[in-house]
């Protein structure tokens, strides 16, 4: 039984697991075959139509959300907004921030941080 018939036709946005990793996939829901999904996606590249769909069987989804139309979010007003946010949120420094390392450590979402490797005994 095809659980995700739901979706057929509109536009999703779907994180698979393919290997260690998840990885996001968007495009249209046109087939569900009761094993697996498969999501289309047209667009122009260089001139040039390209047609991709993709494969992803049920056990390697993780989630599915129907997506709004991109027309709805590319048209003028949504862009004419966001320059004028960018000036009422300044982006200067102050003496009590903290410092650039502490604040970059904490922007990298709790991935360890780099430490240095001692150096390779020399072998004859």
């Amino acid at each position: 039984m095809a659980r995700y018939s739901a979706f057929l036709g509109r536009r999703v946005e779907v994180q698979y697991r393919a290997g260690d990793i998840l990885l996001p996939a968007s495009g249209t829901f046109v087939a569900d075959s009761g094993r697996s999904i498969f999501l289309e996606q047209n667009f122009e590249q260089r001139g040039q139509h390209k047609h991709f769909r993709w494969e992803i069987p049920y056990q390697y989804l993780v989630r599915i959300e129907e997506k709004p139309d991109s027309g709805a979010s590319a048209n003028g007003i949504s862009a004419g907004a966001t320059p004028k946010a960018a000036p009422e949120t300044p982006v200067a420094s102050k003496p009590d921030d903290q410092p650039l390392g502490a604040v970059a450590a904490a922007s990298a979402g709790g991935a360890p941080t780099l430490l240095p490797l001692p150096p390779r005994p020399k072998t004859a």
